[in-house]
């Protein structure tokens, strides 16, 4: 999430002060990120810095100085709103990295993992589903409680894909020592059938 687009945005519609533009940016996106007012004048320092945004009371410091946007800003926001993100390398995930350290720790069930871990975000799917009926005329909130399921039901179906495949090649993590697999797939034990 870029703070610095978010609020070129909402300067687009008039000059606006940091409290404002706090106010607005955690309403516009339905109050699922709460935004630190320290952070809102640091990056409208930066944004004026690096004349992005401008302020008529430049000689004024604090809560009740106006910004509004420059034709720079305006380019700047366009361009970002163009570029789609970047999607490699892939993020570390956390739930990847913990399905590939169970493949190596002994005596862990990894589908009892997988489970825990489908069960936890079904629930976390059904909660923004009752969150989004009850707000349905929020738009905002309506717009990320369904990014979220996405994200949440892509996450699942990666689980139930990993499950699958892990029942598929029940080989697949680390052996013991001597332990080897023939041709065939068939454990060998110490080179012997």
């Amino acid at each position: 999430m870029s703070v610095r687009h978010a609020l070129l945005a909402l300067l687009t519609e008039r000059p606006k002060f940091g409290l404002q533009l706090r106010q607005e940016f955690e309403s516009g996106t339905g109050a699922v990120w709460p935004l630190n007012v320290g952070q809102v004048y640091t990056t409208l320092q930066r944004l004026e810095r690096d004349g992005l945004v401008e302020s008529e009371d430049a000689d004024i410091a604090g809560p009740q100085k106006d910004f509004r946007i420059t034709s720079a800003g305006r380019d700047e926001l366009t361009e970002w709103l163009r570029t789609p993100p970047e999607s490699v390398p892939p993020p570390r995930d956390e739930l990847v990295i913990k399905l590939l350290v169970a493949l190596r720790v002994p005596g862990v069930d990894v589908h009892d993992i997988l489970q825990t871990h489908r069960r936890h975000l079904v629930g976390s799917m059904q909660r923004y589903t009752h969150l989004k009926a009850a707000a349905a005329d929020d738009v905002a909130l309506a717009l990320v409680v369904d990014a979220q399921v996405f994200r949440l039901d892509g996450v699942i179906r990666w689980l139930d894909a990993a499950d699958s495949r892990l029942k598929q090649f029940p080989l697949a993590g680390p052996r013991p020592p001597g332990a080897e697999v023939s041709p065939d797939g068939d454990r060998m034990v110490e080179g012997r059938r």
